[in-house]
């Protein structure tokens, strides 16, 4: 319980009525929630507005009400607190309300395109060899030393965010690795919160569904590092042009790394093969399981969070070389027999697909085909979809257009969609089938020796969404069932 003159701590509020000595159980931003006590805040989101439903919040017994225009009937026993913006005020409410637990601990926020989810999951294994308590806040899983919790957003809305970071804090969580989705920073999700650091990994074509245009995408990452304070830094990869453009306006301290051009934290691929990276990074060599390009500028990124926060260079450099990379980030399974190669990745951008098939191309024999299995979201990015079946094109020896979480698109729309961006010259190697279950076998089936699979797309999840309703389906697990059937 907390009263509401202890939550409004920074809240601008434009106007309060009633008492702010009321007690509140809990914060509530979905109307079918709302208890006895509760602070109902009526945001205003895309697909509903929460002021249409302060009446019914009432009824179910809300105390608090907050909102952008107060209702024209007052009730008595309820207080109303009138902000300009109700997104923003939610976050620094939710922190007010737990305590702000992001105070009691280093908090470092990872945004950009690609390498998010394996930039943070990296940093909490690192930290945890170091023995320390670490949250965990990503796109795979949220998760408090080793207590693991599902995760079901890049970035949790602003109450089950703190709620989760209270916890970390109880549970004496000395650092917390985050994800910073672009849809977080724009509506406010991170509001209130106290970062010690940030990290932008690149920016490439994606989720312009709905930032509409590239530049309002820019901004949004940007606008993290905009309200970074002078107490924290600012990290990022200035081999990508739009990384110096975050640093524009910040007030944290400015640090880069980079593999190409100069930068205060530097590595060099020496040699990139099948069984890992030898990396030079900042002048000491190292090897690492994990393989590609993409996974070199995250492992300095990685290396380059843990010098910032202090941990000796080569205590951090023995443990990065140990480290293994997140589930359904290049995830590599090989048939016993034919010795063909699995690689399951979450690649759903072009950029991203873009790097794991170029990843493949280098660490491949020569002889062996490479068959990509891909698809695109439904009630997603539409734009992307032409260029990634362009790119699986140029990439591969065979390519099977399939269906990725289709949600409440007609799948067979989506590949036509996707079919559009096939070269005339590669049509040929093209096969569209509509049944992600038929394409893996099919992929299977193709196959010969030593070839390579590559599965695009999923990674990590374990469903398929469609018409609303989420079947269980797991890339891996198939492949795996076909693989071991193949060879019986």
């Amino acid at each position: 319980m907390k009263k509401l003159s202890a939550i409004l701590s920074n809240v601008s509020a434009i106007e309060t009525i009633g008492s702010t000595e009321v007690e509140i159980s809990s914060l509530q931003m979905d109307s079918r929630k709302v208890k006895q006590g509760d602070c109902f805040i009526a945001v205003k989101g895309t697909a509903s507005d929460g002021h249409n439903f302060i009446p019914k919040c009432i009824e179910q017994g809300a105390g608090v009400i907050v909102c952008e225009v107060l209702p024209q009937e007052l009730s008595m026993n309820v207080a109303y607190v009138k902000v300009q913006n109700t997104s923003k005020a939610l976050g620094v409410l939710a922190s007010n309300f737990y305590d702000n637990p992001s105070a009691k601990m280093k908090v470092v926020g990872v945004t950009g395109t690609n390498g998010k989810t394996s930039v943070v999951t990296l940093l909490f294994r690192l930290f945890r060899a170091l023995g320390k308590n670490v949250g965990l806040l990503s796109t795979v899983q949220n998760q408090i030393n080793v207590e693991v919790i599902p995760s079901t957003h890049t970035t949790p809305d602003a109450v089950a965010l703190n709620a989760l970071m209270k916890q970390m804090a109880d549970a004496g969580c000395e650092y917390c690795f985050m994800e910073v989705s672009s849809h977080a920073v724009d509506q406010h999700r991170i509001e209130g919160l106290k970062f010690t650091g940030g990290v932008f990994t690149n920016i490439t074509h994606d989720h312009l569904d709905y930032h509409k245009t590239f530049e309002n995408y820019i901004k949004a990452k940007k606008r993290f590092f905009d309200e970074l304070p002078s107490s924290a830094f600012a990290l990022i990869n200035c081999d990508d042009r739009n990384g110096t453009v975050m640093l524009q306006n910040t007030k944290a301290a400015k640090q880069t790394y980079s593999l190409k051009s100069p930068s205060d934290f530097k590595s060099k691929i020496i040699e990139n093969g099948v069984t890992g990276l030898q990396l030079e990074i900042d002048g000491v060599e190292m090897h690492t399981r994990l393989i590609g390009e993409f996974n070199a500028y995250n492992l300095t990124a990685v290396y380059a969070v843990a010098r910032l926060l202090d941990i000796e260079k080569q205590e951090a450099l023995t443990i990065l070389s140990a480290l293994t990379p997140p589930e359904g980030r290049f995830d590599q399974i090989v048939s016993a027999k034919e010795k063909i190669v699995g690689i399951v990745d979450y690649a759903h951008t072009p950029d991203a697909l873009k790097n794991v098939l170029q990843t493949i191309q280098a660490i491949r024999g020569g002889n062996e085909n490479v068959i990509t299995v891909v698809g695109c979201g439904g009630d997603r990015d539409a734009t992307k979809r032409p260029l990634m079946a362009e790119i699986a094109c140029k990439f591969s020896n065979q390519v099977i257009l399939t269906s990725d979480n289709p949600r409440s698109e007609e799948p067979n729309e989506i590949l036509r969609q996707m079919s559009a961006g096939v070269p005339v010259t590669d049509k040929r190697k093209v096969i569209t089938i509509t049944d992600r279950r038929e394409a893996i076998k099919t992929a299977v089936t193709l196959a010969r020796k030593s070839d390579i699979i590559l599965l695009a797309g999923k990674g990590h999840e374990k469903y398929q969404e469609i018409k609303g309703v989420k079947n269980h389906f797991d890339d891996k697990e198939e492949l795996s069932a076909m693989f071991s059937e193949m060879e019986k």
